[in-house]
């Protein structure tokens, strides 16, 4: 399972009637650093996100005094781009069909794994990230300009069209300027899979990027060993490295 700390202060909903469960999925959730409010109920729900602000809501569809889909139908009527999850013991084409129709943007279904739940929120903020920020595509780059849209990489009067991995790893480094990207987080963005193979590759998208980048002497892509990689801008060109 992958985690990294992109996702500072977000605040989730949680509505599940099961004590049992509910208690220890919020406990996971707080443990991989989301602040988590439980709800046993609907109305008890409905009450906790009028009184507070929420990144995302995770909804049990059968829940008493009102249930998953009713609760969903309400917040989208008060916040329509507020995304959410449901949960719930159901696997019926009808039911999903329903969920998916008031927008939902998950469903799974019980039992489930903890870590399957932690990967489908993480999908879930990357969208709705990468939806605010669809006409951001152009980020400065020390002295580059990198347009993420067209793949095109600029500094003077020179371009360079990239490859599609090249300008997906590169917008994964731009995003976190001088932060960490860790290696298999990269890895399950891009290549899906963090097999032996896949990472070899990405090792040489990383030699292929370190090359397009020296035209700029105070931009830098270092090794963190054994973690990964960060996009370094500055004239000291970074910590301690230890380079491929």
């Amino acid at each position: 399972m992958i985690t990294e700390d992109k996702f500072e202060d977000v605040n989730i909903l949680l509505c599940e009637d099961d004590e049992s469960l509910g208690m220890l999925l919020r406990e996971y959730l707080e443990a991989k650093g989301y602040n988590t409010t439980l709800c046993q109920d609907g109305e008890e729900g409905f009450s906790t996100f009028l009184q507070g602000t929420f990144d995302l809501c995770i909804l049990d569809v059968m829940m008493p005094r009102m249930d998953g889909f009713t609760l969903a139908g309400k917040i989208r009527e008060l916040n329509y781009d507020m995304p959410f999850m449901f949960l719930t013991a159901k696997n019926l084409k009808d039911d999903v069909r329903e969920g998916f129709e008031l927008g939902a943007d998950d469903y799974i279904t019980k039992p489930f794994s903890m870590e399957e739940v932690v990967f489908r929120i993480e999908a879930i903020l990357r969208r709705v990230r990468g939806k605010k920020n669809r006409d951001q595509t152009v980020r400065q780059i020390g002295k580059f300009t990198f347009d993420t849209q067209k793949q095109i990489l600029s500094i003077d009067d020179k371009q360079e069209k990239l490859t599609t991995k090249e300008a997906e790893l590169l917008t994964l480094l731009s995003n976190r300027q001088n932060e960490l990207l860790q290696r298999d987080y990269a890895l399950k963005t891009i290549w899906i899979d963090d097999n032996y193979f896949n990472a070899r590759s990405m090792d040489v998208y990383i030699t292929k990027l370190r090359k397009h980048l020296k035209a700029d002497p105070e931009v830098e892509i270092i090794n963190v060993h054994g973690k990964g990689y960060k996009l370094v801008i500055s004239s000291e060109g970074g910590e301690a490295t230890d380079e491929e």
